[in-house]
Parts: C-alpha cells; structure tokens; sequence
C-alpha cells in the first residue's frame, strides 16, 4: 500500500540517482530499513517481487526490497540488480551485509557486473566500494574493484582520476602509477596543480623514480605552488647534474625545499653556511627569493615568523631563511 512514505523514499533516490553523492545510498538503505522495521509504513515486504502479474519490479520497488530489514527479500532482489544497473550502489552495500547469504549473493552480483561497467559507470559506485570497505565484511567489495582497476582496460582507471570523490581519486592515480598510465609530464602536472596532498607527494614520487626527468617536467615542479612539490624537483636536481641551480631555492619559504636544497648542495660538495652568510652580508642587492618562484609559493600569503633576532637586525634574505638557516 503506497503512501507518503513511498514518495519520499522515491524522490530520496531520484537525487541521489541525479547527485551520485555515495553518502546518499548509505542513507537510503538506513531510512527505508528503519522505516520498514520500527515506523509507520504497513503492512510491509512480505514477498518479492512484489506483483503477482509477472512484471519486472520497478527501480523504487527493487530499492526498498534491498534496503529492507528481511533478509530473505534482499537476497531475493539482488537477481533483478541487473535490470537495473543504476541501482548497483545497493548491491556494494550487500556486500557487507550482516547476514551471509545476502553478502554472497551480492559479492556474486559484484563480481559479474562490475568488469563489464564502462567508464561512466563505474564512475558512481567506485565512491560507494571505498565507502563500504571501511565497515565489517566490506573489504571483498573493495578488492574487486583493484582488481578491475589493475587488469581491466586503462580507461576505466584514467574516468576515476577525475573523480569528485577523494578516496577515489586517491586510489586511481595510485593505480594508474602502478601501471605507469601517465607520462612523467602529467605526473609533474597533476603534482604541481592538484588540491589533495597525497596526489601531489604520489605523483611527485613517481616522477622522480624516473631515470633522469626531462628539464620541462623538472621545472614544471620547481616552479610549482605546493611546497612539497618544489622540495622534490629540488631533490631532482642532483640526479639530473643540475645541482648548482638548487642554491637560491635555500632562501625558499618552506623549510622543507630550504633543507632539499642544503641536502643537494652538501652532495655536490658545496657547504650551504657560506652561501647563506654571504647573501646575509650581501643584504638587499642581491635577489631574494629563486627566479623561477614565488616567495609565497608555498603558502599563497605572507606568514609571521618567530626569530631571534629583531626585525632591525635581520637582514632581508632571512625572511626567506630564518637566521638559525644562517648562523
């Protein structure tokens, strides 16, 4: 017997059918099991599918046998799964059901189903694998979807890399690295413009596991905005026979490429104290920040440092390498 209830749950899953919020089917299954078991909604699921005319369940009659609390029905529904693809979310949640039929039944579903996704497809319900797999018995969901990514076709893994979802981009440039799917210029790219940490020091690794990177892709990082970035084309610089060119970035704003580049100079066999004692002493005739960089590059503002010494006697160069740098 329809009523309110049913609508609501309707338009719940036609938003997250339209946002692909990996959020939203988690909720879904949460509200329509509570409602069917402890709210207002009678009588329930007692059977599925649900007519008896033979007709094929609906997507909003097969979602709520699948968020049900009955787990006869939800095993039931998971063989119309694949008349609707777009409800697959639900069977990754199945996956990590509580009752074990269930759980196989969907892991069975799972693995038919998401070889032959294609990359659009898969683009919405790789977020809601990831969210599943932190709950018990949800890690066999999460290693299908590597082994997809590892063995199936490259561009299943190049459609997550620009996924919305951070755990999912995480793991697909983490694959596509593993793979080597992207040229040392895209990595160098993506590790000087991406917003996420962790893609830029993964991508940032992976070019200097290279042979030699070419001198495009090493400026590329150098003259990156995220610190960690400019400190590993720093490092690079030594490998690539460029390591003279590390001495201005000791005048760099972030401590992490001022000791990259004291690393590199020390190898190459140049002490970096009299190179920071002569700009001291050089005051503000010579450049005070590397060519190619920004003395804000590492933070997009100017920052307050605590120093020792009082601004009249600090010369302009320790802005950028604070007088311990120097002493």
């Amino acid at each position: 017997m329809r009523n309110s209830v049913f609508d609501e749950w309707e338009q719940h899953l036609d938003r997250v059918l339209d946002g692909g919020d990996p959020g939203g089917w988690t909720a879904l299954d949460e509200r329509v099991r509570a409602a069917l078991r402890w709210g207002p909604v009678a009588p329930g699921l007692t059977r599925f599918p649900v007519g008896t005319d033979g007709r094929p369940p609906t997507a909003s009659e097969l979602a709520v046998a699948l968020c049900g609390p009955d787990g006869r029905l939800r095993e039931a529904a998971l063989a119309y799964v694949t008349d609707v693809p777009a409800l697959l979310p639900l069977a990754v949640i199945r996956c990590a059901d509580w009752a074990g039929p269930v759980r196989e039944r969907a892991r069975a579903v799972l693995r038919a189903e998401l070889p032959r996704l294609t990359p659009e497809a898969l683009g919405p319900v790789a977020p809601v694998i990831l969210r599943v797999a932190g709950r018990a018995h949800g890690d066999t969901a999460r290693e299908l979807l590597l082994q997809v990514l590892r063995t199936g076709p490259e561009a299943g893994a190049f459609a997550l890399l620009a996924s919305g979802d951070r755990a999912v981009r995480r793991l697909a440039h983490r694959i596509a690295v593993e793979r080597g799917l992207l040229s040392p210029a895209r990595l160098a790219t993506t590790a000087a413009r991406d917003a996420d940490v962790v893609v830029q020091d993964l991508c940032a690794n992976a070019v200097l596991a290279t042979a030699t990177p070419d001198p495009a892709v090493l400026d590329l990082l150098l003259t990156a905005r995220p610190g960690r970035t400019r400190a590993a084309g720093v490092t690079a610089l030594r490998r690539a026979g460029r390591a003279g060119e590390a001495e201005p970035f000791l005048y760099d704003r972030s401590a992490l490429v001022r000791a990259c580049a004291r690393y590199v100079l020390r190898q190459a066999g140049t002490e970096p104290l009299p190179l920071y004692r002569a700009a001291c002493a050089a005051g503000p005739g010579r450049p005070t920040t590397p060519p190619w960089g920004s003395p804000n590059a590492a933070t997009g503002r100017r920052t307050r440092r605590r120093s020792g010494r009082s601004p009249a006697t600090r010369c302009p160069r320790c802005v950028r390498a604070p007088w311990w740098d120097c002493a």
